[in-house]
């Protein structure tokens, strides 16, 4: 494994390590999370999230690496605090367990994305818009339908879409290694991705085959 894979694959663990974490503290804390959910605050960290993301997704290039790392760190963070409501809804057990399975699946894909010979820049593009039209989709659901079975079959969905996406960006990251680069922004900029990829087949999953506290 390359040199940049290899810091990518660390630092998309950091974050991971900081949302869970995070998450678990808070879910531990009741002022905490009365703050948070009986608040306007969990809207507020919402709109920030997506804030970061579109930030962070279109300055990581020219940002220096300490910048880069604490944005990161950063999101990784906020994100933790709305992804207390996890520990909340569902048991322990089954939360390690569908970590797990999203590891499984994440390293399966991120091999196939590794090793395969087939570009994958073409398939990248469709899987965007494929993200975009489902969460419209999404937001049609809830606003108006609240359907259980649609949303399960978003929720399929969505996994589909992140796994692709999971190949996509590992071959993206070596793709940057075989051409020399070789920077903490590029590595942070990959784990970033990946990060994104790992949560959201995990949030995904969790909803399919969870198991919620009584």
């Amino acid at each position: 494994m390359s040199k940049l894979l290899s810091k990518t694959f660390l630092w998309m663990c950091v974050g991971l390590i900081v949302t869970f974490l995070t998450g678990y503290v808070v879910s531990t804390n009741e002022n905490m999370l009365l703050a948070i959910f009986q608040n306007n605050l969990y809207w507020i960290l919402f709109i920030l999230e997506f804030v970061l993301v579109i930030f962070f997704s279109a300055r990581v290039n020219k940002m220096s690496p300490t910048t880069a790392k604490i944005c990161f760190i950063l999101y990784s963070f906020v994100n933790g605090l709305t992804f207390s409501s996890i520990f909340v809804l569902f048991e322990i057990s089954s939360i390690i367990y569908v970590f797990l399975i999203t590891a499984l699946i994440f390293g399966i894909f991120g091999a196939i994305g590794y090793f395969t010979k087939i570009d994958l820049h073409g398939f990248g593009l469709y899987l965007l818009m494929a993200l975009v039209g489902t969460l419209i989709a999404t937001a049609i659901n809830i606003i108006f339908l609240n359907s259980t079975s649609f949303d399960l079959i978003l929720s399929i969905i969505f996994i589909l879409i992140f796994i692709g996406l999971t190949a996509y960006d590992v071959q993206h990251v070596k793709e940057l290694s075989e051409s020399g680069v070789d920077n903490d922004v590029a590595a942070i900029n990959g784990a970033f991705e990946l990060y994104l990829d790992f949560i959201n087949i995990f949030l995904h999953l969790i909803q399919i085959i969870g198991d919620a506290k009584d």
